[in-house]
C-alpha cells in the first residue's frame, strides 16, 4: 500500500475545533474568500502559504513537468494545504483549485508555520507528521516533480539522480531510447544526444545537461541570502555533525546557516542501513535519519543551503570581525562563528584509468540509484569497514553475485560483529583476502567490464567480469579548501583545542580550531570517534561552546566601549 493508502488519516487530519482556533492565533493574516474554480497556489510558486480551510473545499493535485496530472486529495473546513516546502518557503509541489462552493481560509506564512510548530507542541507534531509524509507521497508516485530524460547508467544522468533522491526531491526518470514518451520529448524538442540528459522542471522549464548548480538554480533548491546577512553560525556540511549544530544552534535561538556541496547526511547518508545507532533497534537508512534531521532544522529556523560549496575561509579578518566563507557561486557568507563540519572523501586507489568510470561504473556508496542500475549483475565491492560491510548487506540482496574483496587478513579487525556475521549468511557473497585491484578493462563509451584483482602474497591475477566496482578503502579528511586558515596534523585532520594553536595564553575551547570563533567537529577533526553517534555528539556540544565564545565577543565589545574604543555598527 501506498503512504497515502495506509496513513491518509495522519497526511490529512481534520483538526478539532479548539486546534483550528489555536492554529487561527499563528496565521500570518485575516481569512481570505477564493471563489469557486479560483487557483489557489500553482505548482512551482515560491512562497506560497499554508492555509487553514475554515469554509468550502479545495481540490489538491500533483503535476509532473510534462504536464501529467493526478488527484491527491480534497481538502474540507478543518484541514490545511501544503508539504514540507511550506516549512521554509521553497516551491510548490502541488496545485490546487477551489471547490463548486468558494473557500474561505487563514494564511500561514513560512515564518508562522514554524513559530506554530515550536509554539504548540501537540498541534507542532501533527503539523511535522502531515508535512513530511505529504513529501513522503509525492515521493512515491510517478507524476509530480521533475522529469530526468537519458541513458540509464550514464555518469550526468546519475549525478543528477543522486542529487534529487538524496535531497528528497521527486521526479521521475525515462530512458531516452526505451521509453516511448522519453524518446517523444527528445524528437520533438529535437535533443541532440550531446544535450542529455534532460531534465524537465515541475514548472515546465527544460535543462539540456544541466550542470548541479544550474538544477539547483531551476528547482528552488537554495535559499535567498541577503549580501548584508551575518548569521551567528555558519555550518560548512550537512552530515550528521553538521545538521546536529543546526538543529541545536537554531534551537537556541541562534542564527544558522548551513551548506553542503553534494547532499544532506554526508557520507552517512548514503548507507543503506545503520543498526547501531542509539535508539533505533531495527536500524534506520541514513537517507531516512538525515531527513529527519533536515527538517528538525528546519523547524528552528536554520537555512540550508544545498548544494553549495565552501570554497575559501579568509584567513585575513582583524579580530572581533565577522568572519567570511566564500562560496563557489562567487557569493560570500558573514558570519560570527564557523563550524567545519565538511567530513571525510573515500580515497581513491592508485589504479590506471579509474577516473574514466568514475560516476559510470565506479562509485563510493551505494545508493537505491545504484542498486537499481547494478540489479541481478554480478559487481565487486572494496572494503573492509562498517561503511563497506553496510553496502555489502545493502546490495547483496539484489544483485547476482558480490566480491567483497580485501587487503587484510579478514573483516574482523575493521569491521562490526553484526555485519561479519550478516555477510557470512549471504550466500552470494565472495570474500577475496589479502587481494587488491589491479587494473580495469573498458573505456568511456562501453563503460566497465571487468576488475583484475591481484593476491598481495602470491601475486596471482583473478579477472571478474563486472560493469560495477565500489570503493570504500579509508578516507581522507575533506579539508583541502581551507587553505592555511586553520592548523592540520600531518594527515590533514584539523587540529582543535590546544593541539590546534600554540598560543598558550589563549583560551581554548575543546572544539576550536587555531582560528578564533572557527570550530571544528565530526570525521574532519583530527582525533574524533568515525561513529555517526559521535559526530552528533560533537555536534551538540559546540554549541554550548560557540555560545561562550560569542559571550567573550560581547564581553570585549563592552570593554572596548567603556574605554571609549569606537563600538562596532550592529548587526543588520
Amino acid at each position: 500500500m501506498s503512504v497515502i493508502e495506509n496513513r491518509s488519516a495522519q497526511m490529512f487530519p481534520v483538526l478539532s475545533d479548539a486546534q483550528v482556533e489555536t492554529m487561527k492565533r499563528f496565521a500570518s493574516g485575516e481569512a481570505t474568500r477564493f471563489e469557486a474554480g479560483q487557483t489557489l497556489f500553482n505548482v512551482g510558486d515560491v512562497g506560497v502559504p499554508t492555509w487553514l480551510i475554515v469554509e468550502g473545499s479545495i481540490a489538491v493535485v500533483r503535476r509532473d513537468g510534462l504536464g501529467h496530472e493526478k488527484p491527491i486529495v480534497v481538502q474540507t473546513a478543518g484541514q490545511f494545504t501544503g508539504e514540507i516546502s511550506q516549512l521554509a518557503g521553497r516551491p510548490s509541489y502541488a496545485a490546487a483549485t477551489v471547490g463548486p462552493d468558494g473557500c474561505t481560509a487563514f494564511p500561514l506564512d513560512a515564518a508562522h508555520l514554524r513559530a506554530l510548530a515550536i509554539g504548540s507542541a501537540e498541534l507542532g507534531e501533527l503539523l511535522m507528521r502531515a508535512l513530511i509524509l505529504r513529501r513522503v507521497g509525492l515521493l512515491e508516485g510517478d507524476t509530480a516533480g521533475s522529469v530526468l530524460i537519458g541513458q540509464p547508467g550514464e555518469a550526468n544522468r546519475i549525478m543528477i539522480e543522486g542529487l534529487l533522491t538524496r535531497n528528497g526531491y521527486p521526479f521521475t526518470a525515462l530512458d531516452s531510447n526505451a521509453d516511448e514518451e522519453g524518446r517523444a520529448v527528445v524528437q520533438r524538442l529535437g535533443i541532440l544526444p550531446d544535450e542529455l540528459p534532460l531534465l524537465v522542471c515541475p514548472t515546465g522549464a527544460v535543462l539540456k545537461r544541466p550542470t548541479i548548480a544550474q538544477v539547483a538554480a531551476s528547482l528552488g533548491m537554495l535559499p535567498e541570502i541577503r549580501p548584508d546577512a551575518l548569521f551567528d553560525v555558519a555550518i560548512v556540511g550537512a552530515g550528521p555533525a553538521g545538521l546536529a549544530t543546526a538543529v541545536y544552534a537554531a534551537s537556541e535561538g541562534l542564527s544558522v546557516l548551513v551548506l553542503d556541496q553534494r547532499a544532506m547526511g554526508g557520507q552517512a547518508g548514503a548507507s543503506a542501513r545503520i543498526e547501531n545507532y542509539l535508539g533505533f533497534p531495527t536500524g534506520i537508512s541514513g537517507l531516512a535519519l538525515a531527513a529527519r534531521a533536515y527538517h528538525q532544522a528546519e523547524k528552528f529556523g536554520a537555512e540550508l543551503a544545498i548544494p553549495l560549496e565552501a570554497a575559501r575561509l579568509d584567513a585575513d579578518v582583524a579580530g572581533g570581525q565577522p568572519l567570511r566563507l566564500h562560496l563557489s557561486n562567487d557569493e560570500t557568507i558573514r558570519a560570527r562563528t564557523v563550524v567545519i563540519a565538511t567530513g571525510a572523501r573515500y580515497r581513491r586507489p592508485d589504479v590506471a584509468k579509474l577516473s574514466d568510470f568514475e560516476g559510470s561504473g565506479v562509485a563510493y556508496w551505494a545508493s537505491p540509484v545504484e542498486a537499481k542500475l547494478c540489479a541481478g549483475q554480478e559487481v565487486a565491492l572494496v572494503g573492509g569497514g562498517n561503511s563497506a560491510g553496510q553496502a555489502v548487506a545493502f546490495l547483496a540482496p539484489r544483485v547476482k553475485r558480490l566480491h567483497l574483496i580485501i587487503r587484510g587478513d579478514g573483516l574482523a579487525a575493521s569491521m562490526s560483529r553484526y555485519l561479519i556475521d550478516r555477510i557470512a549468511s549471504l550466500p552470494n557473497v565472495e570474500i577475496h583476502t589479502r587481494t587488491e585491484v589491479a587494473s580495469l578493462e573498458g573505456d568511456r563509451a562501453s563503460g566497465l567490464e571487468a576488475v583484475t584483482c591481484r593476491n598481495r602474497d602470491t601475486g596471482n591475477m583473478l579477472r571478474l567480469p563486472t560493469p560495477y566496482l565500489f570503493l570504500f578503502i579509508g578516507a581522507d579528511p575533506n579539508s583541502g579548501w581551507l587553505g592555511t586558515s586553520v592548523a592540520v596534523d600531518r594527515g590533514g585532520f584539523i587540529l582543535t583545542g590546544r593541539d590546534g594553536d600554540a598560543d598558550t595564553l589563549r583560551p581554548h575551547l575543546p572544539l576550536e580550531t587555531s582560528r578564533s570563533g572557527v570550530f571544528a567537529i565530526g570525521d574532519v577533526r583530527a582525533g574524533s570517534t568515525k561513529r555517526v553517534a559521535a559526530a552528533v555528539g560533537e555536534g551538540a556540544a559546540v554549541v554550548a561552546q560557540i555560545h561562550d565564545h560569542l559571550a567573550r565577543q560581547a564581553r570585549a565589545v563592552e570593554e572596548r566601549g567603556s574605554h571609549g574604543a569606537a563600538s562596532p555598527p550592529p548587526a543588520p
